[in-house]
Parts: C-alpha cells; structure tokens; sequence
C-alpha cells in the first residue's frame, strides 16, 4: 500500500534536479521515487529510501504528516529545512534532523545548487524513532562519508545486485545516521548482553539468561530493548546471529550447516528458512549472487 499523502503536500522541482535514489520497496508511487533503484535490505532498519539530490530555485518539498524520521546532510551549497515550526539553514558540512509525524519542508531560496544526502525511514507511532531526547535538531556533519555510502548502495543495486555488498552499505548507510542521531545512544545492561551473546553465538541463549546478565527482569529487558533498538531481545539475536552468518558466508568457503552451528542453529534447514523469511534468499543465493560483469 503507498504511503498516504495530504492534498496540502508540495512538491516543486523547477529546472530538473539530478538525483539518485534507493528505495527499500515500491510503495512510494512519486513518478521520481519509482524511477530509483530497489534495495530490501534496507528494511532490515525501517529505512524507506536513501538518495543523493542537486537541485536549484525553485525547489521545494513539503510534507504535512511525514511517517518517519528524515536525516538531510549537505555536502554543498545551502537550503533552508522547516524544523520545529521556522526555517532553518543547512549549509555545507552540516546535517539536520526532521522528526515523523509533524510537518516538515526543505527548500532551495539562493541562486546555487544545493547539494544534499538523505536518508528516510518508515516508524509507527509505537515505535520509538531515531531521534531520541539526545538528538541535535542540526549541527556538524562531514556528509562525503554518507554520500559514497549511499552511491556506493546505488551503484551495486543499479549492477551486480550482490546481496553481500548491499548489506554493507546499508549498515554504513544506518550507521552514520545512528552516530548523528544518537550521540550518546547506549544502555550499559543491554550493551553487557550483546558482548555476552557476540562472544558465543552458537549458545542456545533463553531470554532468562539475558534478563539474568543485565539484571533485570524479562519484561523490563523486552521495554528496554525496544526502546533502544526497536525489537525485543530474542529478535535482536536473531538479528546478531545473521550479521555473524552474513559475513561468513561473504568471507569464508565455510558449509552452510558449519555457518549455522556457529551461529547457533542446530538445524541448518531451520537456519536457511529464518534467513530467508528475513532477507528474502537462502545462504546459498546469498553466496552464490555475484556481481555481474559490466563495463
């Protein structure tokens, strides 16, 4: 289903923009968004579209009711961003961050081209978003990093289409967000659980024993676990152990039964279905995708 829209949203490109975009699906029925590349994985972190945008006066978008946190880092030029009801300036080397579910607009006002990175996510109003109390509404932000990131997503998505190298850039992608979003992110119980779970992965971990190693309750590891990674501790291991299988199966000629165990799955069927109710393809189209030659 396309995400709705109000009549009242804008969107002006005046003298044809140049842009790059990556979606995560097809549900953004914008002519322009169609025409971007499509990357799944890119759900794996609530992201909705990546792009790259060049645009001159006039340009303006406006959203009256955006359903997710958007992340705009300039690497040149300047614009102006509606942010917490009055216009703000975003220049080059500086990012912002627009929150979902408030009205929010970017627009060009001078006679250069202004040239922008962003990143768009897709959040609930039950889910916690990016921004948290800690987020800068905008500041310093070198975005060539997050730019080559998201051609370097393009790129793969437009030609080779390696499952392996798409993942990569969407965890840099993710990441580079996260450490302007969320400078001091972090719950120092769940951080002993997670360097607990990484250091054997193959244990049969029960959600008792992580309650256990942060000290708390079940349920209170379920509240703070969705709120600082927006799934519960038994998904986020899940989510741990395919990142560990990921790179293995990139890195290594290992058996997919052998990249199982050591993830902690016993039953490799069991690990090749997870992995692709998660992803969309088996371990083995996984390894088996390559990049396609092209000139």
């Amino acid at each position: 289903m396309a995400e709705p829209r109000s009549s009242n949203d804008i969107e002006v490109f005046g003298a044809a923009p140049r842009f790059h975009v990556v979606r995560a699906d097809d549900r953004d029925l914008r002519p322009w968004m169609m025409e971007g590349k499509l990357c799944p994985l890119l759900a794996q972190h609530k992201i909705a579209h990546v792009g790259i945008m060049e645009a001159g006066r006039p340009f303006e978008i406006i959203r009256n009711n955006q359903g997710g946190t958007f992340m705009l880092a300039c690497f040149s030029g300047e614009g102006l961003v509606l942010s917490e009801g009055r216009w703000t300036r975003i220049r080059s080397g500086e990012a912002c961050l627009q929150p979902p579910f408030v009205a929010n607009a970017i627009k060009v006002d001078g006679p250069d081209i202004w040239k922008f990175a962003w990143v768009r996510y897709h959040e609930d109003r039950e889910q916690l978003p990016i921004l948290s109390s800690n987020s800068p509404v905008s500041g310093k932000f070198h975005a060539e990093p997050l730019r080559s990131a998201i051609i370097g997503l393009h790129e793969e998505a437009s030609a080779g289409a390696s499952p392996s190298a798409m993942h990569h850039w969407t965890e840099l992608i993710h990441h580079y967000v996260v450490s302007f979003a969320q400078p001091h992110r972090g719950d120092s119980r769940l951080w002993r659980v997670w360097q607990a779970v990484e250091a054997d992965l193959k244990h049969p971990w029960t959600l008792h024993e992580l309650a256990g190693i942060a000290c708390v309750s079940e349920e209170h590891l379920r509240r703070i676990s969705k709120k600082e990674l927006g799934r519960s501790p038994m998904k986020h291991l899940t989510y741990l152990r395919f990142q560990r299988a990921m790179r293995l199966l990139s890195d290594t000629d290992d058996k997919i039964e052998v990249i199982a165990h050591e993830v902690g799955f016993e039953n490799p069927f069991t690990f090749s279905n997870t992995f692709k109710q998660w992803f969309g393809w088996r371990p083995s189209e996984h390894r088996g995708r390559k990049p396609s030659a092209t000139s």
